[in-house]
């Protein structure tokens, strides 16, 4: 069993994000271990890009603030492998098609394989285009994992029946960030992903607290949050470590109780 497949085998799954090298390195890897350590089941590790067209503004900035700090494709790989040299946790890097394709499909999914990384999600990657990066990833044992959104509706169950690791659905149309309210029915579009595959389905967009958490992860098999981790670690910095091991903790026990 893989180690994604086993972070949904007992259990509804939090997944937590945080963009690597924000505010550096080093505390990227500490944060991985401490949010394994406060409950997360998987952790998806941000690629920083300079044109994030998915994020809205907390991640956007983070990835500025990581870029502009020397963070690289090459230092992600390092960021995991020191996640490696001290936990088993499930690890998916999620960014975008220019750095993967510039970086070269080959040489990317193999240090992918190399480092200890689990899943690789790309925002930008259209289905009609995935067959070349999956292709390659499959090789080197590395899911590529797909995103399903609200305006897929036409598509979903050919986007599903093809996917692997888990499904990421996106609970609301627009970018990622903090949301009060999300009306979209994922209830109905996970139902009709759940017609097709048995591949895990997670919930992700606009989740922050720990209701709506266990609501998203009732409707699915899990439920991923990162604009709030991210906010957090913008107001401080380093020092935003037990807060934000906190907020997690506070996040799994919730939709670990569904």
């Amino acid at each position: 069993m893989s180690r994604i497949a086993g972070a949904f085998e007992n259990n509804k799954a939090f997944i937590a994000f945080i963009t690597a090298g924000d505010p550096t390195a080093d505390f990227t890897v500490n944060m991985v271990l401490e949010m394994e350590k406060a409950g997360a089941d998987i952790v998806e590790i941000g690629v920083p890009f300079s044109d994030p067209i998915a994020e809205g503004p907390v991640i956007q900035e983070a990835n500025i603030r990581a870029l502009g700090g020397g963070m690289t494709t090459d230092g992600v790989f390092e960021i995991v492998k020191k996640v490696r040299e001290k936990s088993e946790i499930p690890l998916c890097l999620m960014g975008y098609l220019n750095p993967v394709f510039h970086y070269g499909y080959d040489r990317f999914f193999s240090k992918c394989q190399e480092s200890g990384v689990d899943g690789v999600i790309i925002a930008d990657l259209p289905y009609e285009e995935k067959a070349e990066a999956d292709e390659v990833a499959a090789k080197y044992g590395v899911d590529v994992i797909s995103l399903i959104a609200p305006t897929s509706e036409q598509r979903i169950q050919m986007i599903a029946k093809e996917a692997k690791g888990f499904i990421y659905l996106v609970s609301s149309m627009g970018v990622t960030g903090v949301r009060s309210q999300i009306t979209t029915d994922v209830d109905k579009i996970a139902k009709s992903i759940k017609e097709v595959t048995d591949v895990p389905v997670a919930i992700g967009f606009g989740i922050s607290t720990p209701e709506q958490a266990a609501n998203m992860a009732a409707k699915a098999d899990g439920s991923i949050v990162g604009s709030a981790i991210v906010r957090m670690i913008a107001a401080d910095g380093e020092a935003a470590t037990e807060k934000v091991a906190a907020y997690v903790k506070s996040m799994a026990d919730a939709v670990h109780s569904i």
